[in-house]
């Protein structure tokens, strides 16, 4: 089973909910895993703690140009659609001599130049992008298997690391996606293959627009969803309106409450300290299991 828990918009409590699911599931006998795809703002390991098993570099391949085989055809550069390559052709009469510049951040390592290339001009180095480090928490009892990426500073790519953060998981466990914010690449790489997806939303007209965006790309994905309010309070209807037009059900209202704002501010996961919460998170957990079986 795996359950992704993703939001619209950044601050909804899309962790909150993740990392208290998790931590529920695991104090009840459950094998969990959480995966922390937000590569750029890994968040989890801040509130689990967990201890550091393995660290594992994420690569791509890069192109790199053997000049002395290069004719300066261009074909490389013609194929790649990111413009990772560039090619100054020779002008002899000029004394200008060809190159092939080449954008490391613009590749997406897909070799296609390498193909492409009838001299056999292009070999590819693996290129560093950043890390994924797994590790186990252990709290109220239960173990969680924890797993988080950590993108390079500067790398405009967090795919690549969102994909080997995916695959760190055993099949034996109960996976929890802990997907980035927004509905762009990073949120639906996050997603995909997920057997449902919790969808994490405030009460206000910030927190409707960007559901509104998010219902829209998990419906074209094919991905069962539903919602949990965060912030519940004033203004909750303006979700629930939206909510009873579209059919999409609200599995769980979490309050805006100051004894949970408390425990966050410190790190501290509100379930591990407040038992009835525990409750609630696996009957969220079971209300999901109910929604796929309908």
């Amino acid at each position: 089973m795996i359950i992704s828990v993703a939001s619209g918009k950044g601050g909804t409590g899309k962790t909150t909910v993740a990392v208290n699911l998790a931590l529920s599931l695991s104090s009840a006998g459950e094998n969990v895993a959480l995966l922390d795809c937000d590569v750029e703002e890994p968040n989890v390991a801040l509130f689990l703690k967990p201890e550091i098993i393995e660290t594992k570099t994420v690569c791509i391949k890069t192109p790199r140009i053997l000049k002395e085989r290069c004719d300066f055809c261009g074909a490389c550069s013609k194929f790649c659609e990111f413009n990772a390559l560039f090619v100054v052709r020779p002008v002899p009469e000029r004394n200008v001599s060809g190159d092939v510049l080449v954008f490391p951040q613009l590749c997406h390592g897909c070799g296609g130049c390498a193909i492409v290339c009838e001299r056999n001009a292009i070999i590819e180095d693996e290129r560093a992008v950043g890390v994924v480090k797994k590790g186990l928490a252990h709290v109220n009892g239960g173990e969680i298997f924890v797993a988080y990426g950590e993108l390079n500073v500067g790398e405009p790519m967090p795919v690549p690391v969102i994909k080997a953060v995916r695959k760190a998981a055993s099949v034996q466990h109960a996976i929890i996606v802990d997907a980035p914010p927004g509905t762009a690449c990073p949120m639906i790489f996050s997603v995909l293959g997920s057997d449902f997806c919790i969808l994490v939303t405030e009460p206000t007209p910030f927190g409707l627009y960007d559901l509104k965006l998010a219902v829209d790309t998990l419906n074209k994905l094919g991905i069962p969803f539903a919602v949990v309010l965060n912030k519940s309070g004033e203004g909750d209807a303006l979700i629930e309106e939206f909510c009873t037009q579209e059919d999409i059900e609200i599995l769980m209202k979490i309050p805006l409450d100051p004894e949970i704002a408390r425990l966050y501010s410190k790190g501290v996961p509100f379930a591990s300290e407040l038992e009835e919460w525990r409750a609630e998170f696996l009957k969220l957990y079971e209300r999901v299991l109910d929604s796929l079986k309908r």
